[in-house]
């Protein structure tokens, strides 16, 4: 089951990249999945799941302590986005098997036309944090949001992270770095909770699962310092091309071109 030297080797590349792309914006799964796709032809759609989420746990970590130690972002905003996104999570790996992948192409494909229409649209925004909800509706806003982020995370997973920034910068009003450093944290409260339902199946492939994850734990480390470093109007440009690459990638599977 485990791939090949030079076939692994190609796997570290794509995870490297998957991590850096992953802690700016989100959507590092529209680099690895397929790699891991590719590279595992033997193994089972749930083991390539799994074996997915084991690297992205490793690079959602490091990319969420180096946001944390930098940026430093509310702990009254992220802690409940978190909880709830685990919970949605969880549930959503449990659906995993019984809803079809057909039947969120074209949903997903329509709601990031729409997301990446928005943003592109309107340039100031994600500039600077400007609040558009106070105590608790807030905080219940951020919950729904990780709520239902976190089930689509566990059901399908490529672009959560991409949905989180979207909805922390959106919905909330937070600026593009603060809200890539929150959607980390609750990006990586996602996977853990999809490893909670995945290891316990014996999904997880261990061995090609940690040499990846080593390379997307330095992809993601190198790529949350760059965010920090470059700032928001970086993050807003990196986040315009991760989903006009969803749509693409999308748009040709719903329309049959691959």
């Amino acid at each position: 089951m485990d791939p090949s030297l030079e076939v692994l080797a190609l796997l570290v590349l794509a995870a490297l990249f998957a991590g850096f792309v992953d802690a700016v914006v989100g959507g590092g799964g529209l680099v690895l999945l397929p790699a891991l796709v590719l590279g595992l032809p033997g193994a089972e759609p749930v083991q390539v799941l799994a074996t997915n989420k084991l690297a992205s746990v490793c690079g959602t970590t490091t990319s969420s302590i180096t946001y944390y130690r930098r940026v430093k972002p509310d702990a009254r905003t992220f802690l409940p986005l978190m909880v709830l996104a685990f919970a949605g999570s969880l549930l959503g790996a449990f659906a995993a098997s019984h809803i079809p992948r057909s039947a969120f192409d074209p949903l997903v494909l329509v709601v990031l036309v729409l997301v990446g229409g928005y943003v592109l649209l309107r340039p100031a925004i994600g500039d600077v944090t400007t609040l558009r909800f106070s105590g608790h509706r807030h905080t219940a806003v951020a919950m729904a949001a990780g709520f239902v982020i976190g089930g689509y995370d566990g059901a399908i997973g490529p672009g959560t992270g991409s949905f989180f920034v979207f909805a922390l910068v959106g919905l909330l009003g937070y600026s593009f770095l603060e809200a890539s450093a929150k959607a980390k944290m609750a990006n990586w409260a996602t996977n853990l909770a999809a490893l909670v339902v995945f290891v316990p199946q014996d999904a997880v492939l261990w061995r090609t699962g940690l040499v990846v994850g080593a390379a997307n734990l330095v992809g993601s480390y190198v790529g949350a310092r760059t965010a920090v470093a470059r700032g928001g109007g970086f993050v807003r440009v990196f986040f315009l091309l991760v989903v006009t690459g969803f749509v693409v990638r999308l748009g040709g599977q719903v329309l049959g071109v691959w």
